[in-house]
């Protein structure tokens, strides 16, 4: 599983911040850019063991459509039952 990460440097830290779009408060930090990545990798793992841990796993943006297909065709409806569309 990939995820952008977007780092940027905080000249009051001294170091580099990583953030995760995806994950909503998936941030971490590092004196280097190397330290970043290392950490960050970290903060990924377990913002996905959290979410995974509380029943909720991550479906990644590309998943989804077709999860959800799924799903209603698991339910015995139609897409189309399932948006309201007679």
């Amino acid at each position: 599983m990939k995820f952008q990460v977007i780092f940027t440097y905080d000249s009051e830290y001294l170091g580099y911040v990583a953030e995760v779009p995806e994950l909503p408060g998936c941030i971490s930090q590092g004196k280097s850019l190397d330290e970043a990545i290392e950490n960050i990798k970290d903060a990924i793992k377990g913002y996905l063991h959290v979410l995974e841990k509380h029943g909720k796993p991550y479906v990644t943006k590309e998943l989804a459509p077709g999860l959800l297909r799924s799903l209603i065709r698991q339910a015995g409806i139609t897409v189309d039952e399932f948006l309201g569309n007679k």
